[in-house]
């Protein structure tokens, strides 16, 4: 039992998990935020994300591409958010870059999306 609890440490160790981020969560200014945010990644696939009813650091999240739509409450942290498996961080002149990880269905490989979104 002691080899699989050190064989489990070692891989959150590996993996960051065991040290958190120390930066605290701080309110943010709800203006540069709030809207609706479309793009194009990479592999020219659109994608929106509507962010509203930013309170504090927290924000109710739409996330739409091809088909998806995701709905969550996202914890907004130095300037980014997650929604499912997309990171969503804000940039300047009013635009956010967004990577999405994406899982191909037949050979169950994962590679990474990126994009930039303007906010209409």
């Amino acid at each position: 039992m002691a080899d699989i609890m050190s064989v489990l440490a070692s891989g959150y160790t590996a993996a960051g998990l065991l040290n958190p981020s120390k930066t605290p969560y701080v309110n943010v200014d709800a203006k540069l935020y709030e809207g609706t945010w479309n793009g194009t990644y990479s592999n020219t696939k659109k994608f929106a994300i509507t962010v509203a009813n930013v309170q504090g650091f927290r924000a109710q999240v739409k996330y739409q591409s091809e088909g998806t739509i995701k709905y969550q409450t996202a914890l907004i942290k130095d300037g980014s958010f997650r929604v499912g498996d997309s990171k969503f961080t804000l940039g300047s002149n009013g635009s956010a870059s967004i990577r999405t990880a994406i899982t191909d269905p037949v050979t169950s490989q994962t590679s990474l999306v990126t994009g930039t979104a303007k906010r209409d």
